[in-house]
């Protein structure tokens, strides 16, 4: 990734920060908070499972934990549009994009701060518009620490063929 669209990544969340409350993986968090390599690496495994139980979540149609994961802010990025938090919720409830199963492929995280960035190369098998679809992605999610929880502030899929690689 280029360093410019890492930095327009970095800021474009940090717009849209907000303060919130939630209850994403709290206990982690305070285990990760001390400085150092272990800290950094007990930090990246709580985000890497974040987003594994979010694709979890996505395939359940479980938007209250979904819900208590987006902030309020939230962008999401799609091959037919973008929106915000209340819109993605409602589109995975209603079904009319459902979710059906993430193969994850490859993951890269990298955290700055309070920002975590996570690459996922994925197949989404997902039923869209009531036609069954198997498609490529490289999923760019970016998380924001608020307090002791992790908020999701944006996510974008992006298709790629499937010998797409992520650099690590």
């Amino acid at each position: 990734m280029s360093s410019m669209l890492y930095r327009i990544i970095i800021f474009s969340a940090a717009l849209w920060a907000i303060s919130g409350i939630s209850a994403c993986h709290p206990a982690q968090v305070q285990q990760a908070t001390a400085q150092g390599p272990q800290a950094s690496a007990a930090t990246e495994e709580i985000i890497r499972q974040i987003s594994s139980d979010k694709w979890e979540w996505m395939a359940n149609k479980e938007v209250d934990k979904l819900a208590a994961l987006f902030d309020d802010s939230a962008k999401f990025v799609h091959m037919s549009g973008s929106w915000k938090k209340e819109r993605e919720l409602e589109i995975i409830k209603t079904g009319s994009i459902w979710y059906k199963k993430a193969t994850v492929h490859d993951v890269a995280v990298e955290i700055t701060g309070d920002l975590a960035i996570v690459w996922n190369r994925i197949t989404l098998d997902a039923v869209v518009r009531e036609s069954e679809v198997s498609t490529e992605f490289t999923v760019t999610e970016v998380y924001q620490r608020q307090g002791k929880d992790w908020k999701m502030m944006a996510l974008t899929f992006s298709s790629v063929r499937d010998t797409h690689a992520i650099e690590h």
